[in-house]
């Protein structure tokens, strides 16, 4: 019977350095530490303080498809990383290795193979462990080593490779380092949140949300971090399945998709996950160094990733990614006493110290913000999370004031995310109300966008549109949705006709409702231009405050952004 060998792929450093840290897992290690040289191509070094091997069994993991991990002949129920030192053998017959291990107990014994020839063999002094060391790989094979890419993309390979395996093990400590600096180091006994947040990202910890969800035997677990908080490669995506690292499209394609209304196509989130399947429901034996997996179930699968991650983006209600830049905070300007700000000395001498606006005679423009009466006494901003309205700046920003600093909010992207959400709500209601208009409205378009249109003319009712042909190339407009009030209709018809042209025609409006509803709340939303009253900005506040994914717009970007009374202290210098 014909085996896959995962160590028959060595294509690169990175590759090697897979198999050999799997090796350590499989030992039980709760240490392991990595040496690199030139990225791997010199030096490759794991040791751990692992169960060890003895001198026979070293002789054994040295033999070509030789494996003692196969329970009952059963390679599916295989519960281990991979077979012990199925690598090896084809590590060395590329490379200089040289084994050494050591069993609690005993001594220790060394082994060293040069390109497939045994070299040396005999006792070894080590702690109780193994230390694997691969040097100068594909030196003897020319034609594998000058396809290999620079030392520094190498490294980058060997990097992920590392953070991956130490991201599925928390339990185990992890050291690398690389031309004698130590480039990652994070200790054992973590928890699965603190060692995702050390390897990717520590603003992470604050900036995402727990994912647990469990249906019969499959278990998904993990860290989503919130849509604000992205990135504009997917490399920041870490995919686990029984604990192996995987790199499957489906798995891929589900944290898009679970992504997809809340993030701008050009951005990707920061998430890692953990699913768990019974054995028997998934193949890891696809591909040979087992990075691709293959479900018994696909269907159930994306699923439950779409859903897992939805339900805890939903859970994060109005949170919002909220680092302050620190180039953002240069930008705010204030006069230093170093230097003043020039004056005439007819005014120094009028006045002795110049008032503010003698400093700007150019600023002649009224402010823009403004307050209105209070009949009542103003709400205190310690009972609202985004705080309590004081104005309005260009009459598209919302000045906050919070407990704990300054909330400036974009009036038209989160009046937009909420929008949209009212409209999911009603749409799993079954239908979205309708406000008819007082004149229909003509909107010329091209025949085929009119076509387009016009076959979706009854899924477009349900969403409150409802449309007539008028004519080969316009459409009569009779009713928009109510949510929307008096929208542009004609603005939203043609967006819609754009959307249709980019839509699988195999797809129902339903399957596509988060580019559908989406196009129909950025009509809908209010504006940036038009002036709020305060009660108006409080009314918006407040709902942000109860709405899921409202830190967000429906591009991904931020609703709102707080600057705290740290930050504020800072640009005044009292910090």
């Amino acid at each position: 019977m014909n085996r896959i060998a995962a160590g028959e792929v060595v294509e690169r450093p990175a590759s090697a350095l897979k198999e050999l840290v799997e090796n350590a897992i499989d030992a039980g290690a709760s240490r392991i530490d990595i040496r690199l040289s030139l990225g791997g191509t010199e030096l490759i070094e794991v040791a751990d303080d692992g169960c060890g091997m003895s001198p026979e069994d070293m002789a054994l993991a040295l033999e070509r498809h030789a494996t003692s991990k196969l329970p009952d002949d059963n390679i599916e129920h295989v519960a281990t990383m991979g077979f012990r030192g199925e690598a090896l053998p084809s590590i060395a017959s590329v490379a200089r290795l040289t084994l050494e291990s050591r069993v609690r107990g005993a001594d220790g014994w060394r082994r060293v193979v040069d390109n497939g020839q045994m070299v040396e063999e005999g006792p070894a002094a080590l702690p109780p462990g193994t230390c694997v060391r691969v040097e100068t790989l594909f030196a003897k094979v020319p034609a594998r080593r000058k396809f290999m890419r620079t030392a520094r993309s190498e490294y980058a390979a060997a990097v992920d490779v590392v953070k991956r395996l130490a991201m599925a093990r928390p339990d185990i400590g992890f050291s690398l380092e690389h031309d004698g600096r130590r480039a990652l180091s994070v200790p054992p006994e973590q928890s699965q949140p603190e060692r995702v947040a050390a390897l990717t990202d520590r603003d992470l910890a604050e900036n995402s949300v727990a994912v647990d969800l469990e249906r019969d035997a499959y278990v998904l677990g993990g860290v989503a971090g919130l849509p604000t908080f992205n990135r504009g490669v997917a490399d920041h995506q870490y995919l686990f399945v029984n604990g192996r690292p995987v790199k499957d499209r489906l798995l891929i394609g589900a944290v898009r998709g679970a992504y997809a209304d809340v993030l701008a196509r050009d951005r990707h989130p920061v998430v890692a996950l953990f699913l768990t399947v019974p054995p028997e429901e998934v193949d890891v034996n696809v591909h040979p160094a087992k990075t691709e997996v293959r479900f018994r179930d696909p269907a159930l699968v994306r699923g439950m990733i779409v859903s897992g991650l939805r339900r805890a983006l939903d859970g994060a209600g109005h949170r919002s990614a909220q680092p302050v830049a620190r180039d953002a905070l240069s930008l705010w300007q204030r006069d230093d006493a170093a230097n003043p700000v020039p004056m005439t000395s007819g005014a120094a001498h009028r006045w002795g110290t110049p008032r503010l606006f003698e400093q700007r005679p150019s600023f002649t423009a009224p402010p823009m913000a403004r307050a209105e009466p209070a009949f009542d006494a103003p709400p205190a901003s310690v009972s609202y999370p985004l705080g309590v309205a004081r104005g309005q700046v260009s009459k598209t920003y919302i000045v906050a004031e919070a407990e704990d600093g300054l909330v400036i909010v974009d009036q038209h992207a989160a009046h937009e995310r909420l929008v949209l959400e009212r409209m999911r709500r009603a749409l799993d209601g079954g239908r979205i109300a309708s406000q008819a208009l007082l004149l229909p409205e003509v909107v010329e378009l091209d025949e085929p966008a009119c076509d387009r249109l016009e076959a979706r003319f009854e899924e477009l009712g349900e969403f409150g549109l409802d449309l007539e042909r008028f004519g080969p190339a316009a459409v009569l407009v009779r009713a928009v949705p109510a949510l929307l009030g008096n929208g542009d209709a004609k603005g939203l018809v043609t967006d819609l006709a754009d959307e249709l042209s980019a839509f699988d025609q195999a797809l129902s409006l339903k399957e596509r409702l988060d580019a559908v509803a989406a196009t129909m709340a950025c009509h809908g939303s209010v504006r940036a231009g038009r002036v709020l009253s305060v009660a108006e900005m409080n009314a918006l506040l407040r709902e942000m405050e109860v709405t899921p994914h409202s830190g967000q717009c429906n591009h991904g970007r931020p609703t709102w952004v707080k600057l705290a009374h740290g930050d504020i202290e800072k640009l005044f210098g009292r910090k």
